[in-house]
């Protein structure tokens, strides 16, 4: 059927977010389902879900990319992002949550608050958010457990606006708290709650929680306010508008309940999201500049009148289909066959079909309006968070931030000859997922590649054989270390050449001295009466500057070092630069040699949140890693923040290791911190190693 054209105020834009295997999939195929967009719903394990169609999804029965579907619901068009819940995939989160104005974030009525949840709260910042208590019909499910852990972590903007009847298999129904009503679900129905009377043990709670919401509503506005304590009441349009407001503005986080397997408790929340969650239109302006970086002085409203602008937050290869642009309308419209700019890239694009998307299933429309979610296809250059605009006048979005890596592996080609495929491979990979991105190390002499996982990086080297036929193997990156010295030596040293034609002579003496760590390179010119003339200065520079990039004991660059050429001799006809420059080299090298060498080694910030219960068993691991705990705090309910300083030689494939320790509920950050002495028995075996690969 040919969809129509939705204006900007009759338009829901929501992702779903939770912790990994709550039920996102299944609760985006129970909405389509009684939108009646789907004649069936699919399930995870028969692998024929709407939103988690591709063969690694069916396979690993979980998301591991953005899903985009639509339906409507009273007249209004709700766009849902479905999210992957797995840590690997976050960049996903990142991008949904940036073309939105709402969020659902679902909760196990079993598991309760989850790291997953905290996570999704900690990423939604300050959009619109319901929470949804799923999974209400499942053994040992706890709504008022659910409720008091999601106060504990999130404070009391937590409010309840449904309340389920029964739990596990006696799960029957759901009240609607603010109409007033229950409804009772049938065995495999449609989804459309049948009205019934609100159970007497509930009568109490629900006209408390009503009674609390009304407060709340009134609270919204200082007329509403007002006219509650003249009159005592509140009219239900009031009522609605109030707490529509509460919620935008983030002073209220609905709670909803029910079952999206058994379809459950899904049209209260449909009805929640229609009313609760801002439209386009009501969320206002949004703001960009007039050049990458620049400031944000430039306004788009979400209005059809005004010139087009769009935000690009994902970009998906299709097999058989080609690059697929997602893009979220901000302003005006677009249609087939526009000629448009990308003003990140500052380059004109040609739009080809605009497509409605239903997971796998597009549907091509005439044109696209204000507000609204759509992809194209076959854009030469348009890159994730890249603003597609009208040429004239030209607006550019602030790009996508994504969080930084947290693994890093190096790529070795097993192919010779395979090298500049595997760098375009890569470069296209990073286009479409920028939480990935890739480096050639010069220094370390190695391709590194980055990402949020082991599983996000595993998924690339997959990528690269099927899309680019290139194999490669990932290996353990080489660690970046650093040489130094702990006391002050001087050298003297002579460079004398004479094997016919011209000589080359140059007699450098050279003090080395430490500097305080951070400092990097200091260079002394301490020469008086012309023994050496000026002019050779930059020369021996150079030459220092040389030894300290090769490394001197374990060919690692050398820092934090002050050399001071004290005295020297020069020959009227054999002097020249290129003398001076070997004859500083090997004065450097001996004078370091003589001077106390160490290897330092790069140390991270490490923060790592974690279930009360795991804290002991994480600890202990960061200790036997060599780290230093740094101090433990509580963040929300039941999960404690260690922070720690830890070697980052220490900490190849952390991700994997935490996750198996506290059963995929930890997470952690890194960051570089500084660079410390390395124990002598490991800096031996640094040196050891740097000399088997130079022979």
């Amino acid at each position: 059927m040919a969809e129509k054209s939705f204006q900007p105020n009759e338009i829901r834009n929501i992702a779903f977010l939770s912790h990994g295997g709550v039920g996102k999939t299944i609760l985006s195929e129970a909405m389509l389902y009684s939108a009646g967009v789907i004649n069936r719903m699919g399930s995870i394990e028969e692998g024929n879900t709407v939103s988690d169609y591709r063969p690694i999804e069916i396979e690993r029965k979980s998301s591991v990319n953005i899903s985009v579907m639509h339906f409507t619901h009273n007249d209004v068009k709700i766009n849902i992002i479905d999210t992957p819940g797995y840590a690997d995939f976050i960049g996903d989160v990142y991008s949904a949550i940036r073309v939105v104005e709402g969020v659902v974030i679902l909760v196990s009525a079993q598991s309760g608050v989850e790291v997953g949840t905290q996570q999704a709260w900690s990423f939604k910042g300050n959009k619109p958010t319901i929470l949804f208590v799923n999974r209400m019909d499942k053994e040992n499910a706890d709504f008022d457990k659910v409720i008091e852990e999601l106060t504990d972590a999130f404070g009391t903007s937590i409010v309840p606006f449904a309340l389920p009847i029964g739990s596990s298999e006696n799960f029957t129904g759901v009240v609607d708290i603010l109409s007033g009503k229950a409804y009772r679900y049938e065995q495999g129905g449609k989804g459309h709650g049948k009205e019934i009377e609100i159970p007497d043990d509930l009568a109490e709670k629900v006209e408390k929680i009503r009674t609390e919401l009304i407060e709340r509503a009134a609270e919204s506005d200082e007329s509403l306010m007002e006219k509650y304590f003249e009159q005592g009441e509140l009219s239900s349009e009031e009522i609605a508008g109030g707490l529509a407001s509460s919620v935008a503005d983030g002073n209220i986080h609905p709670v909803f309940v029910g079952s999206a397997a058994k379809n459950m408790g899904i049209d209260i929340l449909k009805n929640a999201i229609v009313n609760l969650i801002p439209s386009p239109e009501r969320y206002g302006a949004v703001k960009g500049s007039s050049q990458v970086g620049g400031e944000l002085s430039i306004e788009r409203k979400p209005s059809v009148d005004e010139p087009f602008s769009a935000l690009v937050f994902k970009l998906i290869t299709e097999p058989h289909v080609g690059d697929l642009t997602f893009f979220r309308m901000y302003s005006g419209k677009i249609s087939t066959g526009d000629d448009v700019q990308n003003s990140t890239q500052q380059s004109g694009e040609r739009v080809g079909q605009v497509f409605l998307i239903n997971g796998k299933n597009r549907e091509e429309i005439p044109e696209l309006l204000a507000g609204d979610i759509g992809v194209t296809v076959k854009l030469r250059i348009t890159k994730t968070g890249d603003t597609l605009c009208s040429k004239k006048p030209s607006i550019v979005f602030p790009t996508i931030d994504f969080p930084k890596p947290l693994v890093s592996e190096a790529v070795n080609a097993k192919n010779k000859g395979e090298e500049d495929k595997i760098a375009q491979g890569l470069a296209r990979l990073h286009d479409e997922d920028p939480t990935f991105f890739f480096e050639v190390d010069s220094e370390l002499h190695q391709t590194l590649v980055y990402g949020q996982g082991e599983l996000h990086l595993n998924f690339v080297v997959q990528k690269l054989k099927e899309r680019f036929k290139v194999d490669v193997e990932l290996k353990k990156p080489r660690i970046p270390f650093r040489e130094t010295i702990t006391k002050s030596s001087t050298k003297r040293y002579r460079h004398k050449k004479q094997t016919g034609g011209a000589g080359e002579f140059a007699e450098i003496e050279m003090s080395v001295e430490p500097v305080e760590r951070g400092v990097g390179f200091e260079y002394v010119w301490d020469i008086f009466g012309g023994a050496i003339s000026a002019g050779y200065q930059s020369s021996i520079e150079k030459g220092i500057k040389q030894s300290m990039k090769e490394g001197i004991i374990a060919g690692y660059p050398v820092i934090d070092v002050k050399a001071i050429v004290v005295d020297g001799k020069e020959h009227p006809v054999d002097s020249k630069d290129v003398a001076f420059q070997k004859c500083s080299r090997e004065v450097f090298r001996q004078a370091f040699m003589d001077a106390g060498p160490i290897i330092l080694e790069p140390i991270l910030n490490l923060e790592v949140i974690v279930p009360e219960e795991f804290t002991g068993d994480v600890m202990g691991d960061i200790s036997s890693r060599r780290g230093r705990i740094q101090g433990m705090e509580p963040v929300g309910k039941n999960l404690q923040k260690i922070a720690a300083k830890v070697p980052q030689a220490e900490l190849y494939k952390y991700s994997t290791i935490l996750r198996s320790m506290t059963q995929g509920r930890g997470w952690f950050t890194q960051e570089f911190s500084h660079y410390e002495t390395i124990p002598r028995e490991i800096a031996e075996k640094v040196i050891a190693e740097s000399k088997r690969e130079e022979e």
